[in-house]
């Protein structure tokens, strides 16, 4: 995850025009180059740059091997400024990355499930200060290990509001090998209680797909429906948000971009399958993973901002309360707890600053008003001075903030 937060509040002015580009960068493409025609083709806003604002600071390390590529995107609150890609979404078959290009999103999946979510709460029909115990009798009997070994009752209950912040004191996937997509909600939420918890609910801060898995199971248990249903119902379509599913079709397959990991002798790229998911990726016979399984591409994720930017409005339709836009996009984890997490997503006190990466090195944050947007397919980490995000928020900030 990446969020880069400042103690000065600044305004996101106007773009600043930028400097000229050399004709010889590569990646740079005649007008009637189908790249060109296939990223100008998705950004249905016209874009204020040209075409390869970021490709310079990037395109180095695609003909490093050091990425393949990635799709960049830069809006504010009401429009979309800048959308580009770079590189190849398939280095095998040289098809180029394109702005519509999909990928998985992994944990940026938790703030859309908080969104759904708190829609429950804006309708009353559940309260982040309840026990979880209210609602899941699973939670009834659980235990906290403490460092001897032996098992006690916790001080005091599971809240919903503890497993929106992973602050319940549930383990990580505890021992769970199976992918994210193997077992039914019911069944992974199950089976991740059977271990103890590692402290005190709301004393700590420990990351945690299985906090998110709680709300949707509930959502399911209140609303009647599968917890892909009431999202796509509730706030995927509603939204425009065409490409973002657990499920991906055949025809958003084909834009999926292929998943590479660097070899050990740092001389090349090695495609690899998503190790957490259950392929193929469209059989039916995989389970919805509220806490990391949803495929997005960059101008649905843009939607999604906006709409949190303005406070729960999008295009003139409330889809959250004020109120619930703010519990998600301020810190809620307490004084006592450095870290900073809100409902489903890192916040700062302050909530000027929000948003979550993926396990696969993407990443969405809001700063000050700037929508910052960085997919990419890269497994593992990237070399510690050769980040690409960083070099994207870096030249964002150099021509689009002062």
């Amino acid at each position: 995850m990446r969020l880069d937060f400042h103690a000065k509040t600044r305004r996101f002015p106007a773009p600043v025009r930028p400097r000229a580009v050399s004709p010889s960068t590569a990646m740079t493409f005649a007008p009637t180059h189908p790249a060109f025609v296939a990223l100008c083709f998705c950004a249905v806003v016209p874009t204020l740059h040209a075409v390869d604002v970021f490709s310079p600071v990037l395109q180095p390390l695609v003909e490093d091997r050091v990425l393949a590529g990635a799709v960049m995107l830069v809006a504010d609150k009401d429009r979309i400024l800048h959308l580009e890609a770079v590189g190849y979404a398939d280095l095998a078959a040289r098809r180029p990355m394109r702005g519509d290009s999909l990928f998985w999103i992994a944990s940026m999946t938790k703030p859309l499930t908080a969104a759904a979510f708190m829609m429950l709460v804006d309708e009353g029909r559940i309260s982040v200060n309840a026990p979880a115990s209210d609602y899941l009798s699973e939670f009834a009997h659980v235990q906290v290990r403490q460092p001897d070994g032996t098992l006690r009752p916790p001080a005091s209950p599971i809240l919903i509001r503890h497993l929106l912040t992973h602050t319940s004191g549930i383990r990580f996937n505890a021992t769970n090998p199976a992918p994210i997509d193997a077992l039914s909600l019911a069944e992974s939420v199950k089976f991740d209680l059977r271990d103890p918890l590692i402290t005190d609910p709301g004393t700590a801060y420990f990351y945690t797909n299985t906090g998110l898995d709680v709300a949707a199971l509930i959502i399911e248990r209140l609303s009647g429906q599968p917890f892909d249903r009431f999202l796509q119902d509730r706030l995927l379509t509603p939204l425009g948000m065409s490409d973002t599913t657990f499920f991906p079709t055949p025809g958003q397959l084909a834009r999926l971009a292929k998943t590479y990991t660097t070899k050990d002798d740092k001389t090349a790229l090695v495609e690899t399958p998503i190790r957490y998911l259950t392929y193929p990726l469209n059989a039916r016979s995989r389970q919805v993973a509220p806490g990391g399984g949803l495929f997005s591409t960059a101008r649905d994720l843009a939607r999604f901002c906006q709409m949190l930017l303005n406070g729960g409005v999008y295009e003139g339709k409330r889809y959250l309360s004020s109120e619930s836009v703010r519990a998600m996009t301020t810190k809620q984890t307490g004084e006592a707890i450095i870290s900073r997490y809100g409902f489903g997503m890192s916040a700062s006190p302050d909530g000027t600053e929000f948003g979550h990466g993926g396990a696969y090195n993407t990443f969405m944050t809001v700063d000050h008003g700037e929508i910052r947007i960085f997919l990419v397919h890269q497994a593992g980490a990237f070399r510690h001075d050769l980040q690409p995000g960083k070099r994207f928020e870096a030249e964002v900030r150099r021509r689009y903030s002062r």
